[in-house]
């Protein structure tokens, strides 16, 4: 036996169970979805959309930090195009199509690129373009899907229809925009590890940096506080958002809550 295949029979078992918890918990969704209609064509199609995306949105931070001197996330093999190589169980499968099942829109994460802010040629000022990378690329991605959309869909008539009765390219063109654009503003929620915070971080003194990693360590709580508890406030942050990209392709206004 090899030393490769004894290293991947030892990870098989260390992740093995977990991967297969995880595959049956999804197949209980979808599967329970189905059988109550609680799953429709449009909310997966969302889901496969949000999928790529929000691993574009993780990769694009490491491509910047790679531009900016920082290797460790192309050492690490995560400037790759594989989306195995990006995918967190929860974060990135489990949760999205969850809330999607729930509540018919979903947000989700891939799993972080590793950056070394130490090594970027400039740290202070690079950190933040590292973390506006993801953001960044969203925007870009929203607006690519909304000039396309205004090329190729027949927007008199879609507005007069339901999406679930437009054509497929014309809805997937739709929803990238939606998606993006809720990554995006989800993202720069100033908050970390939101991708915002690299703001708040740049404009902070240096001798107050010490305190806010502390601080930084507990924040999540922050985040999980909007997504559960205080809903309205993002979904107010979103609909900000989906009316300008909805402006920007010619439907109008589009209000997700």
């Amino acid at each position: 036996m090899s030393l490769s295949r004894e290293a991947r029979l030892a990870r098989f078992h260390r992740s093995g169970p977990w991967v297969v918890a995880i595959v049956a918990i999804l197949v209980l969704i979808v599967v329970e979805a189905d059988r109550h209609h609680a799953l429709h064509s449009e909310e997966a199609l969302f889901f496969v959309v949000l999928i790529p995306t929000i691993i574009v949105h993780e990769v694009s931070h490491g491509v910047v930090a790679y531009w900016c001197g920082d290797d460790t996330a192309k050492r690490a093999g995560r400037l790759s195009a594989n989306p195995i190589r990006h995918i967190d169980p929860i974060g990135t499968v489990l949760l999205p199509l969850l809330l999607i099942v729930t509540t018919g829109l979903a947000f989700g994460w891939a799993k972080p690129v590793p950056v070394r802010v130490d090594r970027l040629r400039h740290p202070r000022n690079q950190a933040v373009l590292v973390g506006l990378a993801g953001p960044a690329t969203n925007v870009v991605i929203a607006l690519a899907a909304g000039f396309a959309f205004r090329a190729v869909a027949d927007i008199p008539r879609l507005s007069q229809l339901q999406i679930t009765s437009w054509p497929l390219l014309d809805e997937v063109l739709f929803l990238l925009g939606i998606v993006n654009v809720i990554i995006a503003v989800f993202n720069l929620i100033p908050i970390p590890p939101l991708d915002g915070s690299a703001v708040v971080e740049w404009f902070l003194p240096r001798e107050w940096l010490p305190q806010y990693y502390r601080l930084r360590m507990m924040s999540i709580v922050f985040v999980l506080f909007l997504v559960l508890v205080a809903p309205g406030v993002l979904d107010s942050l979103f609909n900000f958002g989906t009316e300008w990209w909805g402006r920007i392709v010619g439907i109008g206004p589009v209000v997700i809550a």
